[in-house]
């Protein structure tokens, strides 16, 4: 679970990145962070990766208040996220194998376990057959699905992705974003990071509203609001988790 309570973040130049944010994220759950360019979201991405501390309020994650997670013990608390970027971030010199294997390797795993897990995460994204390619032989969507293959390796109980779709043409981005579903059906708490509102209410999930660091709407879409295309009202969540037709891909999710 997530909780983000008052929490207040102000920059030394006097710039508010958020103004007194309160929200909560169940186990499970996928939610859409939603705001135009400086609405929070990329800010409450580097509170939650530990990149940067609140002003004041309090975050929890993992059951863990992060105000107390300092020093050495960063490292750990972020081997419980697995975070998907804009820009893909991949190792140009390693193939699709090697950019996925080394998320393990640095986590010291075993080779034989390594090779398990990486070859069920590119079967998952529908990568299986480009393991021996490199980055730069790969399109935009190809690579966005090996960042996602890298951040699912590691069986994290959170999946964060800023704007996972923002260089991609729509088809590629749907594509990503049904990757993701499939990913939280198996019980993965996913949290995307959008300006991009159409693609964000195709997938009627929930949606937090963000606006110049402020918390404008939390609502999630019904399914006479999706006929439509509009939001309406708010509905009380539960946990969302269901299984997948692979059973050997889906014991990637198994969270330690």
């Amino acid at each position: 679970m997530i909780i983000f309570d008052n929490v207040v973040k102000r920059y030394p130049n006097g710039v508010y990145g958020l103004r007194g944010i309160s929200f909560e994220i169940y186990e499970g759950e996928f939610v859409f962070l939603m705001g135009a360019s400086g609405a929070g979201k990329s800010t409450i991405i580097k509170l939650l990766m530990k990149e940067e501390d609140p002003t004041c309020g309090t975050i929890i994650a993992n059951s863990q208040n992060l105000k107390k997670v300092k020093g050495r013990r960063i490292p750990r608390y972020r081997r419980d996220l697995g975070v998907v970027f804009q820009d893909f971030r991949l190792l140009e010199k390693k193939t699709v194998y090697g950019n996925v294997a080394f998320a393990m390797e640095i986590m010291g795993h075993s080779p034989s376990e390594i090779k398990h897990r990486v070859r069920l995460a590119l079967q998952l994204v529908g990568l299986s057959s480009k393991e021996k390619e490199y980055p730069s032989h790969l399109s935009g969507g190809e690579q966005q699905r090996v960042a996602l293959a890298r951040a699912i390796v590691n069986a994290p109980k959170i999946i964060i992705a800023d704007e996972p779709t923002g260089n991609l043409d729509p088809e590629n981005s749907k594509e990503i974003l049904e990757i993701l579903n499939q990913i939280n059906k198996r019980g993965t708490t996913v949290i995307v990071a959008t300006h991009e509102r159409d693609l964000a209410l195709s997938m009627g999930k929930r949606i937090v509203y963000l606006d110049h660091g402020l918390q404008a709407d939390d609502r999630i879409l019904c399914e006479e609001e999706m006929k439509v295309g509009s939001i309406t009202g708010r509905k009380k969540r539960g946990l969302r988790k269901g299984g997948g037709s692979d059973e050997e891909a889906k014991s990637i999710f198994i969270h330690n």
